[in-house]
């Protein structure tokens, strides 16, 4: 399986960037987008069942991102609008072949992306 992200840049506040993870290799039946920040524990941001649809955001993010899939292209889209500085981090994609548990544990994933930086000022 590879996981290939794009999308990250530097943004002003109240600003909006998109990510897209591009997968390839298994069926993924679970993909999420985690952040890091520098000196902070890797947080899940959102995560979507590809099966199903069902969505999952971590409450910071609420009402600010959307993860979407687009099926032919097997990517997953994160949408990030009103950006704040406290979104500033290493984004990184993430990927599992079945849809149960926690889908913000990150030990859970078996496959992760390289990773694509936010920068909010």
């Amino acid at each position: 399986v590879q996981l290939v992200e794009s999308g990250g840049g530097s943004v002003q506040a109240g600003g909006s960037l998109r990510l897209s993870c591009a997968a390839s290799g298994d069926t993924l039946r679970r993909m999420g987008w985690f952040r890091q920040a520098p000196g902070a524990e890797r947080e899940g941001v959102a995560a979507m069942d590809t099966t199903d649809g069902s969505t999952y955001y971590a409450d910071s993010v609420k009402g600010r991102f959307t993860i979407y899939q687009d099926n032919a292209k097997n990517t997953v889209y994160l949408q990030m609008n009103s950006l704040e500085p406290e979104d500033t981090a290493m984004y990184v994609c993430a990927a599992r072949t079945w849809d149960v548990g926690n889908w913000q544990s990150p030990g859970l994933y078996a496959y992760w992306g390289q990773g694509t930086q936010v920068t909010v000022s």
